[in-house]
């Protein structure tokens, strides 16, 4: 069996988004996940940190399995190979 790596990066993002998402699941149901007694407060806090850490955790090209690992590791290669070209000219 294969061992599943991912990088330090991608895992924070990953672990963050899953917070964001509980923590909107529990502001959805009525729960307070937060100690602030105003609903308003709550649900603005839910929102932002829902949209950032769906922003932070999917702008960049997460390569989770071995294959995206070695697909990105190949297309980096292929993009030196062509700046040197590009630079002997």
């Amino acid at each position: 069996m294969k061992r599943f790596k991912m990088d330090k990066a991608t895992a924070i993002r990953t672990i963050v988004l899953f917070v964001a998402l509980a923590n909107q699941f529990l502001v959805a149901f009525g729960l307070s996940p937060f100690p602030f007694s105003a609903q308003e407060i709550e649900l603005a806090l839910s929102y932002v940190f829902t949209v950032i850490a769906t922003i932070w955790a999917w702008y960049r090209n997460n390569d989770i399995t071995e294959e995206a690992q070695k697909g990105t590791a190949h297309m980096n290669a292929l993009k030196s190979k062509n700046k040197r070209k590009e630079g002997d000219k």
